[in-house]
């Protein structure tokens, strides 16, 4: 298979050519040299104050990536081209909350097409039978979440268990991911559903604690555990209560960078919408941006973060959206039981 080192080359020649294509020899900023330039997933070239980027590999999250080039470079206006139409309207939709001019196009062949914005995806609700189960969960101490249309139980931001409906009804099914699930059905198959659920969280519950020894179920998905934590306390982000709630763009496995979003209010009733990440992820302030307009358009919105990961360009990327958000950063120890309001266990 083509890395993406390989593809570098074909990419950059590929935005050269649409690039020449659409603007020819330019004029103004377009006109100046255009120096190349690289991009994880795809390619850049640069003329004076304008960037254009061609977006290869998974393009929906490659935006904040784009405008931390442009900071970098000081460029002043952006244009992302983007294969597919369906990922070209959500880039719109993203860029659309920045301030920056960020232009995004279709490509079509040889022809570039602006792209419309797409719409934030609507929400999907659980079958009533699955319903039946939240109890179920919570009565196994498990954090109840919904995503998809599916209701979900997690310790510490880990899926645990899921509410599986089917030709055959509505039923739990425990464990970390389907595959995990299903060896769960095969340990647990002699103990009735609620035990083997009981079970199951034990275990993950053990593993997934502050001051655990390392271990693959407390290493995965951080940022759900850093919002369980915020959902637990929302003090922390000068909020009165908080729900865990889906992202814009899903997650598609438990080994993906990603976000966790939750959403409530603050202690005049202001909504307050609240996205977590942990690591150096450049498209935290796209993605939290997308998810204020998916749960809450207009809300105050915090992004939470440990202190390391306290970048100076998410801070400055926070603040060229239309709506700025705000940086909280947690202490570096809030998964061995530091308090992420400061303070020890």
């Amino acid at each position: 298979m083509t890395d993406h080192a390989d593809r570098a080359p074909l990419l950059a020649a590929k935005l050269a050519a649409l690039v020449r294509e659409r603007w020819g020899e330019g004029e103004g900023e377009a006109a100046r040299p255009r120096v190349a330039g690289s991009l994880p997933g795809g390619a850049t070239l640069l003329a004076g104050q304008r960037l254009w980027a061609l977006l290869d590999d998974d393009p929906t999250r490659r935006l904040g990536s784009v405008l931390a080039v442009a900071r970098r470079r000081g460029a002043t206006e952006v244009d992302v081209l983007v294969d597919d139409p369906d990922d070209a309207a959500v880039v719109a939709r993203r860029a659309s909350m920045f301030a920056t001019p960020v232009t995004v196009w279709s490509i079509e062949g040889r022809t570039l097409r602006p792209a419309e914005p797409a719409p934030v995806a609507a929400r999907l609700v659980p079958a009533p039978e699955a319903e039946l189960y939240r109890p179920v969960l919570a009565r196994a101490g498990l954090d109840v979440v919904e995503e998809r249309g599916e209701i979900i139980g997690e310790v510490l931001g880990l899926e645990v268990a899921r509410v599986v409906v089917d030709a055959h009804g509505a039923r739990v099914e425990a464990g970390v991911g389907r595959f995990d699930r299903e060896a769960g059905a095969m340990m647990f198959g002699h103990l009735a559903e609620a035990d083997a659920l009981q079970r199951a969280a034990d275990v993950v519950r053990e593993i997934r604690r502050p001051g655990a020894a390392p271990h693959p179920l407390n290493q995965l998905v951080p940022e759900r555990w850093l919002r369980s934590l915020i959902v637990a306390d929302p003090t922390v982000v000068g909020a009165t209560v908080l729900a865990p709630v889906e992202s814009a763009l899903p997650r598609r496995n438990l080994k993906e960078q990603s976000v966790a979003t939750a959403v409530g209010h603050g202690p005049s009733g202001e909504p307050v919408v609240v996205v977590c990440s942990t690591g150096v992820d450049l498209e935290l302030v796209p993605a939290a941006a997308d998810d204020r307009l998916a749960h809450a358009p207009g809300a105050r919105l915090v992004l939470v973060v440990p202190a390391a990961d306290a970048l100076p360009v998410a801070t400055e990327l926070s603040q060229t959206l239309v709506d700025p958000a705000e940086i909280v950063a947690v202490p570096a120890g809030w998964r061995e039981g530091v308090r992420v309001g400061g303070g020890g266990a």
